[in-house]
C-alpha cells in the first residue's frame, strides 16, 4: 500500500476500498503520510466526494485511530451537542450549563477555529484561568459534580481526526461534506455520549450554503450515528446572518453571559432553547421547560461551578482589544441584509481566527453588531464596530465589508425575517 496510489485513486474518481482507507488514516496518523499528501487527497475527497461505505469506513478509522471513552458510571443520561460551525455561533456556552441544570450530563468535547468560524475552546480560553485540557478523571468528576464540562478531546480520543482537523483548516477543504460527517461523528461517537443532538448551519456563513447540502450532511451524520447506536437528532438551522450581536471570542463570552443572566439577543435564547429541548427529549428527561432554567438562574449557577471546575474565574474582567472603529449608516433606511460571512472573515482578519494551525488569536478582536437585518438605521448611526489590538488591519477587515454584505433598503422597505430553526431530521 502506499500513498500515492490512494491519492490517485480518489483523484481519477475511484472509489477507496476498506483496506486502502484503513491503511491511510493510519499511516498518517502515524506520521508516515506526510501533511502534503493528506492535503492532496483530503481535496480529491472535496472534488469527488465518498460513497456511503467510504464515509461509514472513514469514519471506523478515526474511531479505531484512538480510545473510546465511557460514561457508564455517571449518575446522570449523556447527551451531547454539535454544531458545523458558524459566525456569532456562541450556541454551547449557555447550553451546556443550561442543559445539565435540566438533569443531564454535557460532555461537550469541542474544538477550535475553522476557517471563518469561530471555536468554542478559543472563545472560552479567554476567560482568565480557564483551562481547554483535561484528563479523563476530571472530566468525569466534573459531570459528576457540576453535570457540564467543555473541554478539548483528549490525545488518545480519534487522534487522527485532530491532525486532519488542522489541516482542512488551512487548505481550502474544509466543507467536504464526508470529512465533515466523519470528523464530527467520529469524535462524538469515540466520546461515549448516549445521544447527540447536531446543530447543521445552512446559509452564506456556514459552510454549507444551500438546504440540499445541509440535508445531505445532516442525513449522512444522523445514519452514522444510528449505526454506531447513538440517538441522533438534527436541526438546520439559519446562518444567512450572524447569530446574536457579536463574533469573536471575548465579545461572544460576554454575550452569552447576558443570555444565562436571563436577557441576551432573541435569536440565540430562541436556539439555545430550540436546542436544549432537543438534548432533554434525547436524555430522556420529561417534563422540564429549559426556558425557566434560564428565567431562574439556575443555568448561571452551573455556568459559574463549571466555569471554576476548570480553572476559570467567572467574576473576572474578559479582555478588550485595544483599537475599535465604527462603520456607520451612509442614509437612513432598514438594513435588509447583513452578510454572515462577510462579517465572520472581517472578525478572522481582525484576529479573532487563525491562518495557519499553529497561530494564536486574539481574545479581544472581533466585530460587534449595532443593527441587525429588519432594523431601520439612521445615517452616521453606527452599524458595526470592529475590535482588534493590531489597528493596521483595520482596512483589511474593512475589504470584506463591503456593499454587498451590508444593504440598506430605503425607508418603510419591508424585511421577512428567516427563522432560526429551518427543519429538523432524525
Amino acid at each position: 500500500m502506499d500513498v500515492i496510489s490512494v491519492i490517485r485513486t480518489k483523484r481519477d474518481h475511484g472509489e477507496l476500498s476498506d483496506e486502502q482507507i484503513d491503511w491511510v488514516v493510519d499511516a498518517y496518523t502515524r506520521g508516515a503520510v506526510a501533511d502534503e499528501q493528506m492535503s492532496a487527497l483530503a481535496m480529491a475527497i472535496l472534488l469527488n466526494g465518498m460513497t456511503e461505505r467510504e464515509i461509514s469506513r472513514w469514519t471506523a478509522a478515526m474511531i479505531g485511530s484512538g480510545e473510546r471513552l465511557d460514561f457508564s458510571a455517571l449518575s446522570r443520561p449523556t447527551v451531547d451537542k454539535h454544531s458545523t460551525g458558524g459566525v456569532g455561533d456562541k450556541i454551547t456556552l449557555p447550553l451546556a450549563p443550561l442543559v445539565a441544570a435540566c438533569g443531564a450530563a454535557v460532555p461537550q468535547l469541542s474544538g477550535r477555529g475553522l476557517g471563518h468560524t469561530g471555536g468554542t475552546l478559543d472563545k472560552l480560553e479567554s476567560i482568565p484561568g480557564w483551562r481547554a485540557r483535561l484528563s479523563g478523571e476530571e472530566v468525569l468528576r466534573v459531570l459528576e459534580e457540576v453535570g457540564a464540562v467543555i473541554c478539548a478531546a483528549g490525545e488518545g480520543l480519534a487522534p487522527a481526526d485532530r491532525k486532519l482537523y488542522a489541516l482542512r483548516d488551512v487548505t481550502g477543504t474544509v466543507e467536504s461534506i464526508p470529512l465533515i460527517a466523519s470528523s464530527i461523528m467520529s469524535k462524538k461517537i469515540a466520546e461515549g455520549t448516549g445521544s447527540l443532538v447536531l446543530d447543521v448551519k445552512v446559509g452564506t456563513g456556514a459552510f454549507m450554503k444551500t438546504l440540499d447540502d445541509a440535508r445531505e450532511l445532516a442525513r449522512t451524520m444522523v445514519a452514522l450515528g444510528g449505526d454506531a447506536g447513538v440517538r441522533t437528532v438534527a436541526l438546520l438551522t439559519d446562518m444567512s446572518t450572524p447569530l446574536g450581536r457579536t463574533a469573536g471570542n471575548a465579545l461572544e463570552v460576554r454575550e452569552s453571559v447576558e443570555v444565562l443572566a436571563g436577557g441576551g439577543p432573541s435569536d440565540v435564547v430562541d436556539l439555545t432553547v430550540a436546542l436544549a429541548r432537543e438534548m432533554l427529549a434525547g436524555a430522556g428527561i420529561d417534563g422540564v421547560d429549559p426556558a425557566d432554567a434560564l428565567r431562574d438562574g439556575r443555568a448561571m449557577d452551573v455556568w459559574r461551578r463549571m466555569i471554576t471546575a476548570q480553572g476559570g474565574d467567572p467574576d473576572a474582567p474578559l479582555p478588550t482589544a485595544r483599537e475599535t472603529h465604527t462603520v456607520t449608516a451612509p442614509r437612513d433606511g432598514v438594513l435588509t441584509r447583513l452578510d454572515a460571512y462577510a462579517v465572520g472573515l472581517a472578525a478572522w482578519r481582525l484576529g479573532a481566527g487563525r491562518a495557519r494551525k499553529e497561530d494564536a488569536v486574539q481574545a479581544g478582536a472581533g466585530v460587534e453588531l449595532h443593527a441587525k437585518p429588519g432594523e431601520s438605521v439612521r445615517a452616521g448611526q453606527p452599524l458595526l464596530t470592529l475590535h482588534t489590538d493590531t489597528p493596521e488591519v483595520f482596512q483589511y477587515a474593512l475589504g470584506a465589508l463591503d456593499a454587498d454584505a451590508l444593504t440598506i433598503s430605503p425607508p418603510g422597505t419591508p424585511h421577512a425575517a428567516r427563522p432560526v430553526v429551518l427543519e429538523r431530521i432524525a
